[in-house]
C-alpha cells in the first residue's frame, strides 16, 4: 500500500467540492458531514437528497451542508445533477450512509494533485466482515470487474467504488447518462475509453450504521449493470462487439449447412430446405454483422476524437494552480509597489 499524502499548503487555493448523493441517510448524514468537515475543513459539502422520506435534509442543513434535491429516482440521476450543478476544482465523491473512510480524502486528493492523475478510486478493503461487505456484493463486485478487465482491458481493482476523487476536466467532459446504480460503471469505463490517467489506494469500508439499510439490490442492480456493460462495450467497441456476435452466427450457420452440403454432394439432393435456408440466412446476417462494425467503428472513433478534444480543452489540476499561483504572486507585487 502506498503511503499517504497529504496536499500541500500551496494547493490551499484549489476548491474542494464534497458530494453527497442521499437517500433516507437521516440517522447517519449529520456524522458524515461532520467527518469530511474535520478531514476537509476548507471543502464545500453538497448534499443532494433524492427524494427521502425521512429527515435527511433537515439533518443535513442543521449539520452545515449545502443541501439540494434531484427529483429523478436514482444515483445516476443525482450524480448527473451534481457534476452538472457544482463548480470546483477537485470532487470528491462518496455515499451518504457512512461506509467510507473520510479520514482518507485528503490522502486521495494529495494523490490527484501529486500524480497529477484525474481520478482517485478508493478501493474498498473491508477485512472480511460479512456486514460491512455481503458475499453477493463481493462475488458481483469481482464478477464485473473480470468482466470489464476482459472487454476493456483494465486493470482496475474495483471498479463499482463509489469512493472517488476527480478533476474538473474529468467531471465536465463526463456524458453522464446513467440513471442508477451503473453510474461507477460508466465512470470507469469512460475513463479506459479515453484514456485517462488515474490511480487506486486502499480505503477501509465498514458496516453501514443501525437505522440505515442499503439501496442497492445484489440481482436486479446487478443485471442493470451487467447490461450496462454490455451497452457500453458495443458503443465503445462496436466492432469487436459485432464481430463476436457474427462470429457465433457462422458457426451457427456452418454446424447446420455443412450436413446439408454433404447430403447434396453424395446424392445431389436437398431435402431439408428449411435448414439450408437458414443457414444461407445465418450467414448473410453474420456478413452484415461485421459490415455494420466497421461502419459504427469510424463512427465510435470519430466520437472518441471529439470527446477527448473536448476533455483537453479544459486545463489540468496542476494548469490550474500554476495559475492561481502566478495571479496571486502578480497580486502580491502590484501591491508591494
Amino acid at each position: 500500500m502506498p503511503p499517504k499524502v497529504k496536499p500541500k499548503k500551496e494547493y490551499a487555493s484549489l476548491k474542494t467540492a464534497v458530494l453527497l448523493p442521499c437517500y433516507n441517510e437521516g440517522p447517519v448524514i449529520a456524522g458524515v458531514i461532520k467527518a469530511f468537515r474535520a478531514a476537509l475543513p476548507d471543502a464545500r459539502i453538497f448534499v443532494y437528497d433524492n427524494n427521502s422520506t425521512d429527515n435527511t435534509a433537515a439533518n443535513a442543513r442543521a449539520a452545515g451542508a449545502i443541501v439540494r434535491r434531484e427529483s429523478l429516482q436514482g444515483k445516476g440521476h443525482v450524480v448527473r445533477r451534481m457534476f452538472a450543478d457544482v463548480e470546483a476544482d477537485i470532487y470528491l465523491l462518496a455515499d451518504g450512509d457512512g461506509t467510507y473512510d473520510a479520514t482518507q480524502a485528503p490522502s486521495m486528493i494529495g494523490r490527484l494533485i501529486e500524480d497529477n492523475v484525474d481520478m482517485v478510486i478508493g478501493v474498498r478493503t473491508h477485512g472480511n466482515n460479512p456486514r460491512a461487505y455481503r458475499f453477493g456484493h463481493i462475488f458481483g463486485n469481482r464478477f464485473f470487474t473480470a468482466t470489464v478487465h476482459e472487454l476493456f482491458d483494465s486493470d482496475f481493482r474495483d471498479i463499482l467504488s463509489g469512493y472517488r476523487v476527480m478533476s474538473r476536466r474529468f467531471v465536465k467532459s463526463f456524458p453522464a447518462l446513467a440513471s442508477g446504480f451503473e453510474i461507477e460503471t460508466m465512470l470507469t469505463i469512460h475513463t479506459l475509453d479515453l484514456l485517462l490517467p488515474y490511480t487506486e489506494v486502499d480505503c477501509p469500508y465498514v458496516e453501514r450504521k443501525q437505522g440505515t439499510v442499503s439501496k442497492l439490490n445484489t440481482y436486479f442492480d446487478g443485471v442493470r449493470i451487467l447490461g450496462t456493460i454490455v451497452l457500453l462495450f458495443k458503443e465503445y467497441h462496436p466492432f469487436r462487439f459485432f464481430f463476436m456476435l457474427s462470429a457465433l452466427l457462422v458457426l451457427t450457420s456452418l454446424v447446420l449447412g455443412i450436413p446439408v452440403i454433404i447430403e447434396f454432394v453424395e446424392t445431389g439432393l436437398v431435402p431439408r430446405v428449411p435448414t439450408a435456408i437458414l443457414s444461407t440466412g445465418l450467414m448473410v446476417l453474420a456478413g452484415i454483422g461485421v459490415t455494420c462494425g466497421l461502419i459504427l467503428d469510424t463512427v465510435s472513433r470519430a466520437r472518441r476524437e471529439i470527446k477527448r478534444l473536448h476533455y483537453q480543452s479544459l486545463p489540468s489540476i496542476h494548469e490550474v494552480l500554476h495559475g492561481r499561483q502566478t495571479t496571486a504572486g502578480t497580486a502580491r507585487k502590484r501591491h508591494s509597489r
